[in-house]
Formats: structure tokens, sequence, C-alpha cells
């Protein structure tokens, strides 16, 4: 038993350092010298790129509040038409790429649109100096396009909020004059406010870590700022450096949220004993509501998935399908490696918290799941910068033995992608298994012990066969988000490599999204299984 704890520890210990290298590996690399790249940077733009990406940062989180809590107390709390169905497809947006919903509403809103189009015919206009028609490819605009794809985040947490807050407060606040807003606004809202400000904080991380739609809208942020240093000036070091501030910053998201709510309090309510069905709306409420609901989902989601299918069936002959099966192989081959690690980085770590009860034990875990939180485009750099010098350390050694110099045999390969995708969707997995073992009675392990059992038996006789479900969960989450994955796959594809995700962007990057609808409705297919599974727990949860 001794032995087998020892191997658990040695090798948590181990793959948790390794994964979180390419994170300290980009402070490393920022706190050294700078260069004239970045001095050239911070004189110039480096205060239009971190402006705009306060702004979009500010404006997709308001954005996405606006549409996430009204939906959400609606389908917490009011039967409107639909509503076993609105449920879960107010999540569906999720799915959808942002660049594609990006340039599908550009197509349809420009100059020479449909919209634009049918504006013209009706008014008898001719030029675009006769009328004013607001551009979409601003920094409003990827505001709004991010917050239709990101506000589900704060929906579903905040429906999960009010869902679980006792019917007797409000009651109780109706009883003292106020009316259903006031009760809103007084009670159901300020009880929610954790579980909103976690949702926000989601927003605000994947805002500030998204690069298709602000590359797409020619929105400069401190995103692209790394992009472009990188494979623009080919300049390790200051891309490091803006990686750098991007992770302070999300370290400072991180904490303000939660200082915020410091002092709040929140004690359990036996919501089972006095929820009752759901209040119906009558009149003009129910048409309003109705009307936010299943616009917000038509909006953001069903027209852009329809126009796709419009796509697909319109170019098809024109699309290439041998292309398009090698990269969904591409894309199938990389999910499934990194599913498969990640799962054993996942099982290993909780295993030796499971087996060594010690507050040390601990830390593998929470350290292996720190790349969940750093952006695709950010970690890339900190891959590259780990793996770069890997690499020189070979070849000077190869050198220095006179055994020829082998080359870039990490940072230039397909390793660099598949270590992007375990250490940032590692603490996916973590989480599942976690979930999962945390289920399993510690009273099963002392049987199994008393009957001679020793860790290596306990974990394959008793606790894998248990887990065995959140195993294939937390592989097919891996899988997905893997092959979803967008920033780390352009920084980090080897040369005539492509994914779905990639194959997708630069179609949309040429304005030819059409040549490519195909591969992005398998994404979007792709991302809607999780959502679905996601829902249905939340479902279960609250019956």
């Amino acid at each position: 038993m001794l032995e087998q704890n020892r191997f658990l520890k040695t090798s948590s210990w181990a793959l948790s350092l390794l994964l979180v290298l390419p994170i300290l590996a980009i402070f490393y690399t920022a706190v050294g010298e700078s260069d004239d790249v970045f001095g050239h940077l911070m004189s110039t733009v480096m205060g239009t790129y971190t402006l705009n990406t306060i702004l979009l940062v500010v404006g997709t989180v308001f954005l996405s509040l606006l549409m996430g809590i009204p939906s959400a107390w609606l389908m917490a709390n009011y039967s409107i038409p639909g509503d076993r169905w609105l449920q879960w497809a107010l999540v569906l947006p999720l799915a959808m790429p942002g660049y594609i919903v990006g340039y599908i509403y550009t197509d349809w809103f420009d100059y020479a649109g449909p919209i634009q189009l049918f504006l013209r015919d009706v008014t008898g206009w001719t030029s675009a100096a006769q009328y004013w028609f607001p551009d979409l490819r601003t920094l409003p605009g990827a505001c709004f396009v991010l917050a239709l794809v990101l506000h589900p985040y704060i929906y579903l947490l905040a429906r999960a909020a009010f869902m679980e807050q006792s019917l007797t407060l409000t009651q109780s606040a109706r009883l003292m004059g106020c009316s259903p807003l006031q009760s809103f606004l007084r009670v159901s809202l300020p009880l929610a406010r954790p579980a909103i400000a976690v949702g926000a904080s989601l927003v605000a991380m994947e805002t500030l870590g998204d690069f298709g739609t602000v590359n797409y809208f020619a929105v400069s942020t401190l995103t692209t700022a790394v992009y472009d240093t990188w494979l623009g000036y080919s300049n390790l070091n200051a891309a490091a450096k803006i990686s750098a501030i991007m992770l302070v910053v999300i370290f400072l998201l991180i904490s303000s949220e939660r200082y915020s709510r410091r002092k709040q309090k929140l004690f359990s309510q036996n919501v089972s004993a006095d929820k009752i069905a759901k209040a119906p709306l009558l009149g003009k409420y129910k048409v309003l509501a109705s009307i936010w609901c299943w616009g917000i989902v038509a909006i953001a989601f069903l027209a852009p998935l329809g126009q796709l299918l419009i796509y697909a069936w319109d170019y098809h002959s024109s699309s290439s399908i041998e292309d398009f099966i090698q990269y969904s192989f591409n894309s199938l081959y990389v999910s499934s490696i990194a599913a498969v690690v990640a799962l054993i980085i996942a099982l290993l770590v909780n295993f030796y918290r499971r087996f060594s009860a010690t507050p040390a034990s601990n830390v593998p875990m929470r350290m292996s799941s720190l790349g969940y939180a750093v952006p695709g485009t950010v970690l890339a750099i900190g891959v590259l910068i780990s793996l770069t010098s890997v690499d020189h350390a070979i070849n000077d050694l190869a050198k220095a033995m006179d055994w020829g110099r082998p080359g870039l045999l990490f940072s230039g390969t397909m390793f660099a992608l598949l270590t992007a995708f375990v250490v940032r969707f590692s603490a996916v997995a973590i989480g599942s298994v976690e979930s999962s073992l945390a289920k399993v009675s510690p009273s099963l392990d002392m049987a199994a012990r008393t009957m001679g059992c020793n860790a290596k038996s306990i974990i394959k006789r008793v606790q894998l066969p248990l887990i065995r479900r959140g195993c294939l969960i937390a592989m097919l989450l891996v899988f997905i988000e893997s092959m979803k994955e967008l920033n780390a796959a352009l920084l980090l594809r080897p040369f005539n490599f492509e994914t779905l995700a990639t194959y997708v962007f630069n179609y949309a990057s040429d304005e030819h999204l059409e040549y490519a609808a195909l591969p992005a409705i398998l994404l979007v297919v792709v991302g809607l299984i999780p959502l679905i599974m996601i829902n249905r727990s939340l479902e279960q949860s609250h019956s």
C-alpha cells in the first residue's frame, strides 16, 4: 500500500508541475529585459489595445446580464408557452462560435446584405448617403455578438439560483406590499447575486480570451496583440509580456469577484417543502415574455444555424469534401488523445487525494486545474516558451555530442497542440472525476481493506467500476472542448495541419464561410452535447 501511495504522490506532483509550467514560463519570460518591439507597442498602441479590451469586457458583460437574468427569472418562476423546450433552448447559443455568428450577422447587415437591400427596396433609397444604418463591424457590434453566445453562462447559473430560493421569501415580500418587480429587485436578485457574479466573471474571462470574433470585427485587444506580436513580429518575449498582463487582469477579475461577496452568507433553504407549480403569465405579460425568450433563442441560435444550413445546401457542390474529411480526422485524432491523457491525469490526482487525506494532497489537483482559467492564446505562448526551451536544450546537447541537430521535436509538432489541450482542459476531466468519486462512500474502501485489498485492487475492483460513467463524461467533455478550441490551435498547429475550428475560421476570415458551412455545422452539433448534459443534470437536481 505504501509503495502504491508513493507512486500516486510522485506522479500527481510531477504531472501538476508540468501542467503549471507553461503559466510559470510566461511570467519568467515576461520579467526579462524589454526589447524594442515591446517598447514600441507600449509607446504606440498598447493603450488602445487595453482600452478596447476593457470596453469589450464591460460591454459584453452588461449585455449578457440584460439577456440572461430576465430569461432565468422567467424560466424559474413562470409558465409560458413552450417553457419545457425554452429552458434548454436558451442554453444552445453557447454551442455557436462567436466568429460564425459575427460573420452571418455582418453578411446580413452589410450594405449589400438582404436587410439593407430590403430597406432600400421599400423606401426607394438608392445610396447609403440617404439613410443611417448601424455598422455591426465595430466594438459595440463585437460586444453584441459575444453577448449573444456567452449570456447562457449567466442564464444557467442565475436560473439555478432562482430555482433554489424558497417561495416563502417572495410571498413574504408580496404580503408586505411589494409588487412582483419589487420583490424580484429587493429579494430574489440580491439572493442570486453570488451566482450571477460567477456567471459574469465567466463571461468576462471568455470575452477577454476571445480571438476569432474580435479579429473578424477588426477590434484590436490584448488577445489580438499577443497573436500579432508572435506571428507578425516573431517576438516571443513581447508576446509573453502581454500575456502576463492578461493573466494579471484575469487574476484581478477572479479576486475582485470573490472579494465583493466575502461577507455575504447564504443559508440552504428547504425548497422542496414549499415549491409549487410555476405561476402562469396572462395577457400582455405572457406575450411579452414569450417574445423575449423565443426571440433570444431565434436571434442567437436558430437564425445563424438556419443560415449555415442554407449555406451547406447551396454550396455543397463547391465545398471540398476531401478537406472536410481530412480536417475532421485531424480534430478527431488530436482531441481523442487529449481526452485520454486528461482522464489519466484526472484519475491520478483524484486517487492521490482519496488515499492521502492530507491538506497537501489537494495541491496537485488545484495546480492541474489552473490552465482552464487561461485564455487559449495566452496558454499557447506559455507552451511555446516551455517547449522551445526544451528543443533548444536538446539541440545544444546534440551539437555538443556531435550527433547532429534534430530540429524542433516538440514546439514544431503536434505535441505542442496536444500539450495546450491537456493543460487547458484537464480541469474539466478533474472536476467530472472528482464529482463521481465523491459519491463513492469511504466505507467501501475500508471494507475492501479489511478483505486484504491494496490500493491498486481497490481502484481496479471498487472505485473504477463505480465512477465509470464520470470517466466517460470527462473524456467526452475534454474531447468536445478540444474539437472547438481555436485560439491555441491557430498558434500551435504544425505546418499544413488544420483542425475543424481553424478550417472554419480561415474561411470566415476570407469572407467565404459558406464554403465551410458543413464543418461549421459539425462544430455546432458537437458543442450541443455538453449543453444538453448540463441542462439535464440541472433539471434532475431540482426535480
